[in-house]
């Protein structure tokens, strides 16, 4: 293998989610499907933390930073998406008319990452 050939399989694998990631990205999604709107980043954090407990999934003290780190990893026009061009995974955003720190997510887009194979 050459070495560019491993530089980029190796930038590949670092902007792919880890585990923990994926469930969250998956989390993220249903708690902000049924808000066309969005919610506010304060009662995303509250439903992600009931989720979390509901699975009997542990909760870090850096629970609220993974969340936020992924979803910027996946959301529209942030800076941590500078270099990464792949609009398809691009399904969170936070809405222009709204005051305040809201999130929501692009439902069409969301569905078809999660039924694609390189989302799992």
């Amino acid at each position: 293998m050459t070495k560019l050939a491993f530089d980029d399989a190796a930038a590949r694998w670092r902007e792919r989610p880890k585990p923990m990631d994926q469930s969250r990205v998956a989390d993220l999604i249903a708690v902000l499907e049924p808000h066309p709107r969005g919610l506010r980043r304060w009662s995303v954090m509250r439903a992600m933390r009931a989720r979390a407990e509901k699975a009997n999934r542990d909760i870090s003290p850096k629970f609220e930073d993974d969340v936020e780190r992924v979803f910027r990893r996946f959301c529209e026009g942030d800076n941590v998406r500078a270099g990464i061009t792949n609009a398809s995974e691009e399904f969170f955003f936070r809405p222009k008319e709204t005051a305040g720190e809201v999130w929501a997510v692009r439902k069409e887009r969301a569905r078809a990452w999660l039924e694609s194979p390189a989302a799992f």
